[in-house]
């Protein structure tokens, strides 16, 4: 297995991790921000290294628009996280996720839905291939 596969197989690990702390302390119910707060807080409390709100320019007929979406959070610069609170996690959840992916190049995506009893239920992991972000490049 590629080493970088490795790397961001384990450290996505590492977030679900801080993720379900959180969570255990919360329980589900409340508003997304508050989770994200949370997730952002003990990630830093854990070493992991992350941004969040992260500005993701569009580029449409070669002009950059600048803040055309706010991604959650980033980690590594190779993991994008989008964090919801809401009854079940629908399709257009799952587009927006690869959506991000494809716009930032990031190979690996979290989709982490806290209004679930048990968060692994909550806890979507995308993978972008490589044919998907050199198609996003071009």
């Amino acid at each position: 297995m590629n080493h970088r596969v490795t790397e961001n197989a384990e450290r996505s690990g590492e977030v679900i991790g801080a993720a379900i702390e959180v969570h255990r302390a919360l329980g589900p119910g409340l508003l997304e921000s508050a989770y994200s707060e949370c997730l952002y807080r003990e990630m830093m409390f854990r070493g992991i290294p992350c941004c969040r709100q992260v500005a993701l320019p569009l580029e449409y007929r070669g002009v950059t628009l600048e803040c055309a979406y706010r991604v959650d959070f980033v980690v590594d610069s190779s993991l994008v996280g989008e964090l919801k609170a809401v009854a079940a996690i629908e399709p257009v959840h799952e587009a927006q996720l690869l959506t991000y992916m494809k716009l930032g190049r990031w190979p690996l995506g979290l989709l982490i839905n806290f209004n679930v009893p048990l968060l692994k239920d909550g806890v979507r992991r995308r993978i972008l291939s490589v044919e998907l972000m050199a198609r996003a490049s071009s």
